[in-house]
């Protein structure tokens, strides 16, 4: 579902990832794991094309992200989750949504059963879509990117620091969420800074620091490691 081989990165002209190479494989809850600084968003967006990479190759479902453009993801089976969810704040909770799903299906035709289903999954949804999203709570917004990047019925999710900001309750639902759509057959790739949480639902991990891969491996390897031990303990 998705590749990185080799890839080195330049953001503003400072070399900030470094040889990186990471593989998501259909039906996976994989974990990029990394302190403040490693360069995770930087990776977040040289997945997307947002970023080029200067070196090696970024594949999503086998295409080259230079030739399918950032453009095109959603319409390619991609839902992103960015940092600090990127709500249209003036919108309402389904205009939002529904701006989510037409970047998938064009006509926007059975948009009204897709909503159903998100709000079947989150419920507090339900009870906010002629609300404006920036009126919303910090977990209520992280819910409803969630969201919309699920209605268009996406192959692959990825998510950029989705914890950030919340509370630990929000986190806890947040997390129960993303694996429940992962067991349900879902590939997801989750950047998180957030070990414990993390690695408590995922099947493997990566630990990126300063740009470099520094670990991977299952997730209870990964909870054993010296490396993530030294990081976050």
């Amino acid at each position: 579902m998705l590749t990185l081989d080799a890839v080195d990165t330049d953001y503003g002209g400072v070399p900030m990832l470094h040889d990186i190479a990471l593989d998501v494989a259909e039906g996976e809850l994989v974990c990029l794991l990394g302190p403040n600084g490693a360069g995770k968003s930087t990776l977040f967006m040289t997945i997307c094309g947002v970023v080029h990479a200067s070196k090696g190759a970024v594949r999503v479902m086998a295409r080259d992200m230079r030739e399918v453009g950032t453009e095109n993801l959603a319409a390619l089976g991609v839902g992103l989750v960015p940092e600090g969810r990127r709500l249209f704040p003036g919108l309402t909770v389904r205009e939002n949504l529904r701006l989510g799903y037409e970047a998938v299906c064009r006509n926007g035709a059975a948009f009204d059963d897709n909503l159903d289903r998100m709000t079947a999954l989150f419920p507090r949804i339900g009870e906010r879509l002629h609300q404006a999203a920036g009126t919303l709570s910090g977990g209520e917004q992280a819910m409803v990117a969630l969201a919309r990047a699920l209605i268009g019925n996406p192959r692959l999710i990825i998510m950029d620091e989705p914890s950030l900001g919340l509370s630990p309750k929000w986190i806890e639902e947040y997390f129960a969420i993303v694996r429940r759509i992962n067991r349900e057959g879902m590939t997801v790739l989750m950047i998180e800074q957030n070990a414990e949480m993390g690695l408590s639902i995922a099947d493997r991990g990566y630990i990126l620091v300063k740009g470099r891969i520094q670990a991977e491996g299952s997730a209870e390897k990964l909870r054993r490691s010296e490396v993530v031990e030294s990081l976050y303990f």
